[in-house]
């Protein structure tokens, strides 16, 4: 099996053996500035510098190298979920996950909405990687909840957090601080954990 690692050495150029990643680390950059629109396997090339043919080593055409980028958002994701440090409070860390979760889509915005799109949601490595990175989750709300509330928990989370990170990136929120947006998010988490305060009050989120 290969290892695929960047190059320390000092010479110029890539070397077999950091090929691949040196081609995700490119189109990592140029996603998240110009958008999956403007990515190219040429341009990911020239970013590398390498050969404009040097990505068909690895990927075959531009769809399977987005594939591979929205595998690797939802490993790193997943690293992340995987981090957080246990918890004093039952939900603490289905809260921290949450706010890693949404933190890493503030992070990574060109990758998270891929990671999400059509284009690679029926992708085999695609939907493995998001697999693993929702278990991390289940883990942990199967030690807080019982088993009929579980399933939903999940759901409801995940969907939760996907949608809070989708109208971040969108400002539907306003432009709130990582520390507003963060607290939010643990907010809305304790309410649906049952766990929350009275929501009644009103708010500035979502406020015209």
């Amino acid at each position: 099996m290969e290892v695929w690692t960047l190059s320390t050495s000092t010479g110029s150029g890539y070397h077999h053996g950091d090929l691949r990643a040196a081609l995700l680390d490119s189109a990592l950059a140029l996603l998240d500035t110009e958008g999956p629109g403007e990515l190219s396997l040429r341009a990911v090339a020239r970013h590398a510098g390498v050969s404009p043919n040097a990505p068909y080593r690895h990927y075959r055409d531009k769809e399977a190298l987005l594939a591979a980028l929205a595998a690797r958002g939802f490993t790193e994701l997943g690293e992340r979920l995987a981090a957080v440090a246990p918890g004093d409070a039952p939900d603490a860390e289905v809260i921290a996950m949450a706010c890693a979760a949404v933190d890493y889509a503030l992070d990574h915005p060109g990758v998270y909405r891929l990671m999400f799109g059509q284009a690679c949601s029926s992708h085999p490595d695609t939907i493995a990687a998001s697999d693993a990175a929702i278990a991390i989750v289940a883990e942990r709300i199967a030690a807080i909840a019982e088993p009929e509330r579980r399933e939903p928990l999940r759901i409801g989370i995940w969907a939760l957090v996907h949608g809070l990170s989708t109208l971040l990136l969108d400002e539907r929120l306003g432009t709130p601080t990582r520390a507003e947006a963060d607290a939010l998010v643990e907010t809305v988490v304790r309410t649906m954990l049952g766990t929350g305060p009275d929501v009644s009050a009103p708010g500035r989120w979502g406020a015209p």
